[in-house]
């Protein structure tokens, strides 16, 4: 450890690739944290019976935090580093879920879940950046995809808690849960200090040294030899001598020609991927599930529990096929067959639902229709494995690898923040929508999900199976409004063409410096 980092560890780019993912499983147990309450009279109780606008500013509020935490990263990704950066963010879900665990009122619930989602704003930033660096492109869309995985097993795991616990009587029942879910935190704080600094971070802050050895010991078996180690180096330096050529990192940055694109493209990503719908269904899928006509407070776990389970098992397709299959197909198709689920649950409410009560509030919801109730849980369920199997991984893999290096942590930030400020838009309105337009609130998603469709299919490029570098020559191509244009052999270099050009790059670096 005389480096600052594990060499064993760094060997294995799957450890390296994986373990920061813990931050992404952090946002998971948040979900499930507060799904799994909604229907418990203790947690009711204790908050004073919270209205269905109340609910949603106090589940709001976690993404409120995120979106302040991913805005951050601008900085403290470029300064810290990415490493620290992480355990910077474990440190951050400690402290929020301990003032949750401890909570005897909204406002100290509120500001518990604020802190704790400052902290998964700054890992869903920082942790695909820190992936994208230090993966070799054959396999980084699968690394990154990591990411998501982690999250649903967060939402897994933290509702089987859950689950568990609602067993016991009291407050107990939702204080056992906010307290464990620090564990995790601190296993990723702790543990990040084995593993090696972001090898394009360090070259941007001339340390090459110390990257080229990072660069040996994760692709290169330690080897600075290694012709995949060389060609990688090779390419981080030739970027960042043209990037510097460019001027100083500024939040104009992302305004200038052939970045401000990216931008766009990487934000309105994270905002499709919110508008699809998914979160809602996972923040209040006992909502749902009471509107589709399922009762019982035990009966409605166990149903939810399902959801949650095959949210986890259809992401492991798409993380050992993402690099294959490409993104832009993920993409578009995940957000048709979405659409469709979505317009399924919503036709059926409509048609077998009709005016009742749930808990004493008046509600739409299918009475007395079994069949129809099973059908809405079906399509719901078909709904969660459609996004699990495409859009979820693909929506952290593709903002990560567009950007160039001198703008990747503020515009992966921005992009990242889009995401939360939708997310916190939506937290906070489903409560309502699902009171005031009931079935109409799954056509709106469902329309959303064919708008971004229509979209991803003029608008993205694949970048699959490219280095970062590589993926510069495919916006170079153009192709604004044609994205099916640009051929999946753009951009792919070999060792000779990368050593070809580094002269040249280095000699008007040295010139426009002289």
């Amino acid at each position: 450890m005389g480096k600052g980092y594990s060499a064993r560890i760094a060997s294995n780019p799957y450890i390296v690739g994986t373990f920061a993912c813990i931050g992404g499983g952090l946002f998971g147990l948040d979900i499930s944290s507060m799904s799994a309450v909604l229907n418990n009279p203790a947690y009711a109780n204790t908050f004073n019976n919270p209205t269905a606008n109340a609910q949603g500013a106090i589940v709001a509020s976690m993404p409120a935090g995120s979106l302040i935490g991913a805005l951050s990263v601008t900085y403290l990704g470029d300064k810290l580093g990415r490493k620290n950066t992480i355990i910077l963010a474990g440190l951050f879900w400690v402290i929020g879920s301990i003032l949750q665990c401890a909570s005897v009122n909204r406002g100290m619930l509120v500001v518990g879940r604020i802190i704790a989602g400052y902290s998964v704003g700054i890992s869903s930033a920082v942790v695909p950046v820190y992936q994208s660096e230090i993966a070799a492109p054959e396999i980084r869309g699968r690394l990154v995809s990591f990411q998501q995985w982690s999250i649903t097993w967060g939402i897994l795991l933290q509702y089987f808690v859950q689950f568990g616990c609602s067993y016991i009587n009291g407050t107990a029942s939702f204080r056992i849960p906010w307290g464990l879910q620090m564990i995790p935190a601190i296993i990723l704080s702790l543990g990040m200090l084995a593993f090696p600094e972001s090898p394009r971070w360090l070259v941007d802050h001339n340390r090459e040294a110390e990257a080229l050895e990072i660069l040996a010991d994760l692709h290169g078996g330690g080897n600075q030899q290694d012709d995949l180690v060389v060609l990688e180096f090779q390419e981080i330096k030739s970027q960042v001598y043209f990037e510097r050529n460019e001027g100083a990192k500024a939040w104009s940055d992302l305004l200038k020609p052939g970045v401000s694109r990216r931008v766009v493209l990487g934000s309105t990503l994270q905002m499709w991927s919110q508008l699809t719908g998914m979160n809602v269904m996972m923040y209040y899928v006992v909502y749902v599930f009471e509107g589709a006509g399922l009762t019982g407070r035990r009966a409605n776990l166990i149903a939810d529990s399902v959801q949650y389970v095959l949210n986890v098992t259809f992401t492991v397709p798409a993380i050992i096929y993402i690099d294959k299959w490409g993104r832009r197909p993920m993409l578009i198709y995940g957000c048709l067959i979405m659409g469709f689920w979505l317009y399924l649950v919503g036709g059926l409410q409509a048609r077998f639902g009709q005016w009742g009560t749930i808990n004493g509030a008046s509600s739409w919801v299918v009475l007395n229709n079994p069949a129809a109730t099973k059908a809405i849980i079906v399509c719901s369920y078909f709904f969660v494995s459609s996004f699990a199997i495409t859009m979820g991984p693909a929506s952290w893999t593709y903002p990560a690898e567009i950007f160039p290096m001198r703008v990747r942590a503020k515009a992966v930030s921005l992009s990242t923040a889009t995401n939360w400020l939708f997310n916190f838009a939506l937290a906070w309105a489903a409560p309502p929508m699902l009171t005031h337009i009931q079935w109409k609130t799954y056509f709106v998603f469902g329309t959303f999900n064919f708008a971004a469709c229509i979209h991803f299919f003029f608008c993205f490029p694949e970048t699959a199976q490219r280095s970062l570098e590589e993926i510069e020559d495919v916006f170079a191509q153009g192709h604004e409004y044609s994205a099916w244009a640009v051929s999946r052999s753009v951009g792919k270099k070999d060792l000779a063409d990368v050593l070809a050009n580094k002269v040249d790059e280095k000699e008007s670096f040295e010139k426009v410096n002289a």
